[in-house]
């Protein structure tokens, strides 16, 4: 059976200077079964009402700016698959949580980043679920136990996010050993509490983690972590470090 993953997707930059996520993220895909299709819930893609990627062809979305031409020259082609995203729309609605079909939503770079890393043939179909991220940790976490039975059907469950996210305070000339205190401070106390499955203090981390909010000014980036682990099982860090002085590039499994 397939674990979840929770991928810290980092900067855009990553599709094409994948530095040490890179070869980490193809040795975790290399080493897992050949999913037959992938959800992703990234944090990208906020809303209200959930909602299901469903073109059969999504295109790619360079959804930022100010980064070199050649980025957005990248494409990754890989196919939706309508009858999936109905299947799990299907599913959502039956654990009581009503989502709609999305035929015109692209695929956006929490989602084409890492998997091109990861599948660059890019011939995995894929579908995106949306973040209703003003709802916070816990419905996340009951959103992924809602779909954890996908796993048993050679699904791969994928949140994309980042451990941390304070853009505004990273160093654009650090190298990969510096890393701000408080920044690893927080990442600790998070690999912590996901390895004590310590649920109660992680919905509740804003309060009771050092330095939350200073990690994660909004929470978008961290939210797709608990829709991750809600799917999966057994906690184990598959990949850490920090880019940026306070950029975690954690990657987690939870088989």
């Amino acid at each position: 059976m397939l674990p979840s993953l929770f991928i810290s997707h980092g900067s855009p930059m990553l599709a094409l200077e994948p530095g040490a996520s890179g070869p980490a993220l193809a040795r975790l895909a290399a080493a897992l079964p050949r999913p037959r299709a992938i959800l992703v819930v990234s944090a990208h893609w906020e809303s209200t009402a959930l909602r299901v990627t469903s073109a059969a062809q999504p295109e790619t979305w360079h959804d930022f700016g100010g980064f070199p031409p050649e980025l957005y020259q990248v494409q990754y082609p890989a196919p939706g698959h309508p009858q999936f995203a109905a299947d799990i729309v299907q599913l959502l609605g039956a654990a009581g949580f009503p989502a709609q079909l999305d035929p015109e939503r692209p695929f956006d770079h929490g989602a084409w980043v890492p998997l091109s890393l990861m599948y660059p043939a890019a011939d995995i179909p894929i579908a995106q679920l949306s973040l209703p991220s003003s709802q916070g940790p816990e419905l996340q976490t009951r959103i992924g136990r809602a779909l954890a039975g996908l796993r048993q059907q050679d699904v791969l469950l994928i949140g994309s996010g980042s451990i941390t996210h304070n853009l505004g305070e990273l160093d654009w000339h650090a190298g990969p050993e510096v890393i701000e205190p408080w920044a690893q401070d927080f990442r600790d106390w998070m690999v912590s509490r996901l390895a004590a499955d310590d649920e109660a203090a992680l919905h509740d981390y804003r309060q009771r983690a050092p330095a939350a909010v200073r990690n994660h000014p909004s929470d978008e980036h961290l939210l797709p972590l608990f829709f991750a682990r809600g799917a999966g099982g057994r906690f184990k860090v598959e990949h850490s470090g920090f880019t940026l002085g306070a950029l975690g590039m954690d990657i987690y499994s939870f088989a």
